[in-house]
């Protein structure tokens, strides 16, 4: 089990490095706002921070 934990750990650590070297800061801030909104069941939150990025991605493209 801590060896899975460990594992995602490094895939959200290394998933956020990309977002940040690929869409900056602003980047870094949606996904947290995306992955608390999921967490906390708040769907505004969660919804602001995939509009952000949505967005990004749209503009990079």
């Amino acid at each position: 089990m801590p060896l899975i934990a460990l594992a995602v750990a490094a895939l959200v650590i290394g998933f956020e490095q990309l977002l940040q070297l690929k869409f900056g800061a602003m980047g870094i801030i949606a996904f947290v706002a995306l992955t608390v909104g999921i967490k906390a069941r708040n769907t505004m939150i969660g919804g602001i921070g995939a509009v952000i990025l949505v967005m990004l991605l749209a503009q990079s493209g």
